[in-house]
């Protein structure tokens, strides 16, 4: 086992490189307007089919704390942390449903807008500052730092220059726009899925041919006979990993406001959506949501696998820190370095797709929130389209060079994806609050708002610090988002003025509607996730 590239990986790699980036200006060249607007280049407005939408949506989602991050919590959690991305498809659908017709009825294109349009500037500007220095200072960041480390741990390139690398690459793709995001990340979705089934197939090939068994179906039925204790998705009070999964919340607490937030109210997410036509944005999100299904096969089985193979007596050495401390996080580079040339190449493609696609989603998202809600409404109001438009391509700039400066002071952190859950948590309860009363309670008032956006990281913080006993993530996320609730709603209530609140959107009934194949699919989707929980149990 070796961790460098081959000839054959290398041509397989720069296949899929110059594939990539030829296909971006292609696009770019075949659908620019001749005068570039706002909308065309954040939104790419009506340009995005269905399942371009869908398959940029995860090209966005995945990224290498999925490949590296999951399949380590594979090896040492098992399928149930799954969870996040099968509970992911059910949340799309409510996304699907209830939240993106809301935004393409009231014209909604950012997120801040829609803090603007519901409830006043201060809310907005508020949100949108926080937006930022979390996209870039955690996110951006982060994706940068796990990505470089995963590339570095493959491939024997320093560091430091898989750090350059994939913030060129993503940069290339960034400045064309939504509609080279959009289509390039249809290439990428491609490559990602197929890379991770080669090493799928190989983690359940080698357990086939260690328990004398007969294929790759036989490796997937071993591994659940070899390791029982790995294939529950719902851990008991009590459990050594119920603090990262606390039971019955990941079906009916915490885990829903977390997912609905990250689906249904993120600009990085939701954005793919806004530029569509409702029934294009929709098929695009159930599509997004079969994606997700699939997920866990090619970013949790490989990491048991490789925990069933080490307690055969595989692996001794490469899992194992010079502490002599086991780290799950080598699960998957593990497998992939025992790769034949040319799928090795295959699968350190996939990689890079998940994370350059992941890289220049945020980095469009930061350019779209500072462009629109800051530059164009603080800065310089009378801004042009094109001059807009600039500002959103030197923003990309301006971020990836913060985060090119920050990334090397993340090598200090012993868990770099907590990282991301903690920082982001601080956010996720004010943030789902205020969209959930803004979209769906019309008494909502805009002090009731403010409120809820000020407090809400000290009450974070709060829920962190002072209990004697931690508390789950996924508790705190609940509780702070029950009492962020309460406090708005009292506050509505007393302002005698709320039943008069001029600030509501433009809703009606006929908007939720579906149609039979959405309602269809869906149907589906839920029966399967009532399956699969029902025999993992």
């Amino acid at each position: 086992m070796t961790n460098q590239l081959h000839f054959l990986d290398h041509l397989v790699f720069l296949v899929y490189l110059v594939s990539v980036s030829l296909y971006g200006y292609w696009i770019y060249q075949r659908k620019k307007a001749k005068e570039t607007d706002t909308k065309d280049f954040f939104l790419a407005e009506g340009s995005l089919t269905w399942w371009a939408i869908g398959a940029s949506l995860i090209a966005s989602n995945i990224s290498a704390e999925h490949f590296i991050g999951m399949s380590g919590s594979g090896f040492a959690m098992g399928l149930a942390i799954s969870s996040y991305e099968w509970m992911s498809a059910a949340t799309l659908i409510l996304v699907a449903v209830f939240f993106i017709p809301v935004y393409l009825k009231n014209k909604i294109y950012t997120m801040p807008q829609f803090l603007a349009k519901r409830y006043n500037d201060t809310v907005a500007t508020i949100m949108a500052v926080f937006w930022l220095l979390l996209y870039v200072f955690v996110n951006l960041t982060s994706i940068l730092y796990l990505g470089a480390l995963a590339v570095e741990s493959i491939s024997g390139v320093p560091f430091l220059y898989c750090m350059l690398g994939l913030a060129v690459f993503a940069i290339f793709i960034t400045l064309g726009g939504m509609k080279v995001i959009g289509y390039t990340d249809i290439v990428q979705v491609v490559v990602l899925i197929m890379g991770g089934l080669v090493v799928t197939y190989l983690a359940l090939s080698m357990v086939s041919d260690h328990f004398g068994g007969s294929g790759v179906l036989d490796g997937l039925s071993l591994l659940h006979s070899k390791a029982d204790d790995h294939f529950h998705m719902i851990f008991a009070e009590g459990h050594k990993y119920y603090y990262e999964l606390p039971g019955m919340a990941v079906l009916f607490g915490g885990m829903w406001i977390n997912n609905l937030n990250y689906w249904g109210c993120n600009q990085y997410i939701v954005q793919r959506a806004l530029g569509a036509d409702l029934n294009t944005a929709r098929s695009g999100i159930l599509f997004a949501a079969f994606l997700k299904l699939l997920i866990p096969l090619i970013c949790v089985i490989p990491g048991i696998a490789v925990y069933v193979l080490h307690q055969n007596g595989y692996f001794q050495q490469e899992l194992v820190d010079a502490a002599g401390t086991i780290k799950p996080d080598r699960a998957y580079p593990t497998l992939m370095n025992l790769l034949p040339m040319g799928l090795k190449g295959l699968a350190f493609a996939a990689l890079t797709a998940a994370i350059v696609a992941s890289l220049a989603g945020k980095c469009n998202s930061i350019a779209t929130i500072f462009s629109l809600d800051i530059y164009k409404k603080f800065l310089k109001p009378e801004a042009s389209e094109k001059q807009t438009v600039r500002t959103g391509r030197w923003a990309v700039l301006g971020a990836f060079a913060i985060a090119l400066c920050i990334t090397p002071q993340l090598r200090q952190l012993e868990q770099a994806y907590q990282f991301i859950q903690e920082y982001s948590n601080y956010l996720t309860p004010g943030a789902f609050a205020l969209f959930f009363l803004g979209m769906f309670w019309k008494r909502t008032t805009s002090t009731a708002a403010i409120v809820a956006a000020a407090i809400s990281i000290p009450l974070a913080v709060a829920f962190k610090l002072i209990p004697s006993t931690p508390i789950p993530f996924l508790h705190r996320t609940g509780w702070c988002f029950l009492i962020l609730v309460a406090i708005m709603v009292v506050i509505s209530l007393l302002d005698k003025k709320s039943t008069h609140n001029p600030k509501g959107l433009e809703l009606d009934k006929g908007m939720f509607k579906v149609s039979d194949s959405f309602a269809i699919l869906s149907i589906l989707i839920c029966g399967i996730l009532a399956a699969l929980y029902t025999v993992f149990w």
